[in-house]
């Protein structure tokens, strides 16, 4: 290979740290909702005597929303920085289980998930109090959360195929582009 595309190649492998001070900034705007979740429960705790049911479980809504969202920036963050950039190399007793088994595919069905679970949120809350929204906002939620589901659905079955295929094109070429770990994963039965 010629010195300049070895150049090349270690300058385009090396891009792939541009992407670090975008998770940086993520964990920012994960400290805001940190922020946002704290003023919320403080809020409720202050209301939570001249407040009804109906308003406490509105705020106790929020909080959820804000968790949630806050669970998909922690997988974008970890999982992405993972994924994308580099291995993060910790050995911690609290090292989350989904961690070990990250790759494109899976990252994609659980931010969907996550995605699909936000909008229940969001759905649920205009349910309860449906006079906050006109039908026609109300509509354009279930098509929107119905739209999630699908995509879910097509992502979810998409990465089951791709995972079906991957051994065969594996140990048809004997590559070893798969890791012998997925490998048997992927060869044990879905249902254990």
């Amino acid at each position: 290979m010629p010195n300049s595309t070895k150049i090349l190649s270690r300058i385009i492998f090396w891009s792939r740290w541009f992407q670090a001070p975008l998770y940086l900034g993520l964990i920012a705007v994960l400290a805001a909702y940190v922020y946002q979740f704290g003023f919320g429960l403080v809020a409720l705790f202050k209301n939570v005597v001249t407040h009804h049911e109906e308003q406490i479980m509105l705020q106790a809504l929020d909080l959820i929303d804000v968790v949630m969202i806050a669970n998909l920036l922690i997988m974008v963050i970890i999982g992405g920085y993972e994924t994308f950039v580099s291995r993060l190399n910790i050995t911690h007793p609290d090292h989350p289980e989904w961690l070990e088994e990250i790759n494109v595919g899976s990252m994609k069905v659980k931010l969907a998930l996550a995605l699909v679970g936000i909008s229940s949120i969001h759905l649920l809350r205009t349910f309860i109090d449906p006079s906050q929204k006109q039908n026609l906002q109300v509509m354009w939620q279930v098509v929107i959360h119905i739209t999630l589901i699908l995509s879910a659905i097509m992502i979810a079955l998409t990465n089951i195929l791709v995972a079906k295929s991957a051994p065969k094109k594996a140990e048809k070429n004997h590559e070893g582009f798969v890791h012998p770990e997925l490998l048997n994963k992927i060869k044990e039965p879905i249902l254990d």
